[in-house]
C-alpha cells in the first residue's frame, strides 16, 4: 500500500512539473484591449505544446494601418525565427492558436503582415514574450 501511495505522489508531482502557468504578453500599443496569454508544456521527447489565447484582439483590418491577418512566430534557442501559424479570427471574443513544436522555443511573437506565408516579419509586431530564459536573460 504504500508503494501505490508512494507511486501516486510521484506521477502526481510529475504532472504538475509538466505544466506551466500561462505567460501574459505585454499590452500592445496597437491593440490595447488585448489580453493575450501563451503557455509551453512538454509533450515528450522533443516536442512541446504552444498555446496561445487571445481575448478581445481586434481585426487587423481595424488597426491604424489594416492588414490582412495575425501571423505567429516562434523563436528557437539558436535564434533562428519561424513562422509557426495565424489567428483566425474576425473581432471574435476569443481566438487560440495551438501547435506542436520540435524544439522548445524561448520567444513567441505576433505580427499584423498582408501575407501569412512570409519566411521573416515584415509587418507591425504586436506583442512579444518570453517562454523561457535562455543563458543570455539569465547573466542580466
Amino acid at each position: 500500500m504504500n508503494t501505490l501511495k508512494f507511486v501516486a505522489i510521484i506521477v502526481t508531482c510529475a504532472l504538475l512539473a509538466s505544466c506551466s502557468d500561462p505567460v501574459k504578453f505585454p499590452v500592445s500599443g496597437d491593440v490595447p484591449a488585448a489580453d493575450i496569454t501563451a503557455t509551453i508544456k512538454k509533450q515528450g521527447k522533443p516536442n512541446y505544446l504552444v498555446t496561445i489565447e487571445a481575448n478581445n484582439l481586434a481585426a487587423p483590418q481595424r488597426l491604424k494601418t489594416p492588414k490582412k491577418i495575425y501571423v505567429i512566430w516562434a523563436v528557437s534557442e539558436a535564434g533562428v525565427v519561424r513562422n509557426v501559424g495565424h489567428f483566425t479570427q474576425e473581432n471574435a471574443e476569443k481566438a487560440t492558436y495551438k501547435a506542436s513544436f520540435p524544439y522548445q522555443p524561448v520567444e513567441v511573437f505576433i505580427t499584423a503582415e498582408n501575407e501569412e506565408g512570409n519566411c521573416t516579419p515584415q509587418g507591425t509586431e504586436i506583442s512579444r514574450v518570453r517562454l523561457i530564459k535562455t543563458d543570455q536573460t539569465k547573466k542580466k
